[in-house]
């Protein structure tokens, strides 16, 4: 037997029929809002983590992660040995360089568990440098162990000094505008989680001795802000930023120009261009541990001037290359693009409209575009 469907009229009760409007209004509203509200603000912080996070290497092997070469690290080196971690998984790679790019080469790959350096080839030198040894090849260490001080990496082109007077004596690049009016603002002001490193104000940088004469940050005021909302994003999930540079006097990238060598060059923002730090929009940083103030160890060290800095680079360990995408995905949700030859430096979207300065940091003020941080 067919059953014939009954057709339903209007309710007969009137307040009836508006408590059920009223109930799918409501409904719709919540639903607009959900779809509204961006990916990152609905689900929090933790959207902004590129997947589980993953355990650390064993203490035996964390030294030995890195690269390792038969020529000095001062030398383009043609084909370089890469000991790294994947998933739980020691990997040794050739990096080989051609013509068509640069490529990996998986060579050995075994698990973690269980192995160790000793039985893989891996030993300290007679000179006391870990080492790679395969068949009658001998290759040393080439990479700066994480927190290892006075990580010179190049021996410059000229006395420093030299370039310095140089530098001081001569103008910016002349541009046609128009710009913004510059409204610099120190970091330090904005949020306590904001932490310094100024390598530049030191002798532990590239060079091997003091550029600027302060160790103090500053960014162009909405870039600043922008910075402090990333790290609001990543202080839930336990980190702070850790600051290496920002606003850069022109000066002092004429100085890091000249004293690079030719190999080097493409770290180094040429002078005739200028380079978004003396906008006031770029940003050098890393991440650090809320709780205990460290830094957190990423795939390469700041200002290593090789693969290694590469935003991509495929080395390192799980760990490391999560703490380099988390920094990234952090600061790119708030308008910020990475340098495609340096995880740690970020370029604000608006550095177009900004001015090359040239403004020493004693001498910013409130008159030569030194703004309030409030």
């Amino acid at each position: 037997m067919v059953r014939r469907a009954r057709t339903l009229g209007p309710p007969r009760n009137k307040s009836l029929a508006n408590k059920l409007c009223g109930v799918l209004c409501a409904s719709l509203a919540a639903l607009f809002l959900l779809c509204s509200v961006s990916p990152v603000a609905a689900q929090g912080p933790s959207s902004l983590e590129p997947g589980p996070k993953p355990p650390d290497v064993p203490a035996r092997w964390k030294p030995w992660i890195g690269e390792y070469s038969s020529t000095p690290s001062s030398a383009p080196a043609h084909a370089v040995s890469m000991v790294s971690e994947k998933d739980g998984f020691i990997e040794i790679s050739e990096r080989i360089a051609g013509t068509d790019g640069t490529r990996y080469e998986s060579k050995d790959k075994f698990l973690v568990r269980g192995s160790s350096p000793a039985t893989h080839g891996l030993r300290i030198g007679p000179s006391g440098k870990r080492q790679f040894v395969s068949g009658d090849q001998v290759e040393s260490e080439i990479t700066p162990d994480f927190g290892a001080h006075a990580q010179i990496l190049i021996k410059p082109v000229h006395p420093v000094a030299e370039l310095r007077t140089e530098a001081l004596l001569a103008s910016p690049p002349k541009e046609a505008g128009p710009f913004r009016k510059p409204e610099l603002v120190e970091l330090t002001t904005l949020d306590p989680a904001i932490h310094l490193d100024i390598r530049y104000a030191t002798t532990n940088d590239f060079l091997g001795t003091a550029v600027y004469t302060q160790a103090r940050a500053f960014m162009q005021k909405p870039a600043a802000e922008a910075l402090v909302r990333a790290l609001h994003k990543l202080e839930p999930l336990g980190y702070g930023l850790l600051i290496h540079d920002a606003y850069r006097p022109w000066y002092v990238t004429k100085i890091f120009w000249d004293a690079t060598p030719p190999e080097g060059k493409i770290f180094v923002a040429d002078p005739k261009d200028g380079s978004r730090h003396n906008r006031g929009c770029a940003v050098d940083l890393t991440l650090y541990d809320l709780a205990t103030g460290k830094p957190i160890e990423m795939p390469g060290t700041y200002d290593e001037m090789s693969p290694r800095s590469f935003p991509d680079y495929p080395g390192g360990t799980s760990l490391e290359r999560w703490h380099r995408d988390l920094l990234r995905r952090a600061m790119e949700s708030e308008g910020f693009t990475v340098y495609e030859h340096e995880w740690w430096h970020f370029d604000y979207k608006d550095w177009q409209k900004y001015p090359i300065l040239n403004i020493k940091f004693e001498d910013l003020h409130s008159g030569q575009g030194l703004a309030s941080a409030n």
